[in-house]
């Protein structure tokens, strides 16, 4: 669990999330982390932005379970604290999915949502 140290709240990743990062990051030599990051745009005003990345940047937050970690740079952490991270497999498809309680409107795309 990470915690947004200007705020104080956890963001959580779910028992899904981490198998799937994991099962995702043993396919990807080199790569150690999965980045989460908030972006300019989408059609609520903001969207999640999802990379394999093989390092740590000064200033990320790390949050690690299960031999996986997400990372969060210190700028998107501000619109997510308070969030879970989870993964879902439904009849819909296959998605990692951001429950964020600062959002006040998200799209059907789940990745898109405005605070």
């Amino acid at each position: 669990m990470g915690v947004d140290a200007k705020t104080g709240m956890k963001i959580e990743l779910t028992d899904a999330a981490a198998k799937r990062i994991s099962r995702i990051l043993a396919k990807e030599p080199g790569k150690s982390a999965l980045r989460v990051s908030v972006e300019g745009g989408g059609c609520s005003g903001f969207s999640y932005k999802f990379d394999l990345v093989d390092g740590r940047d000064e200033g990320d937050t790390a949050i690690e379970k299960d031999g996986a970690t997400v990372l969060i740079d210190d700028l998107s952490i501000v619109y997510m604290g308070g969030s879970v991270i989870d993964f879902v497999d439904d009849l819909m498809g296959q998605s990692f999915q951001i429950r964020n309680p600062n959002a006040v409107a998200s799209c059907g795309c789940g990745t898109s949502f405005s605070v």
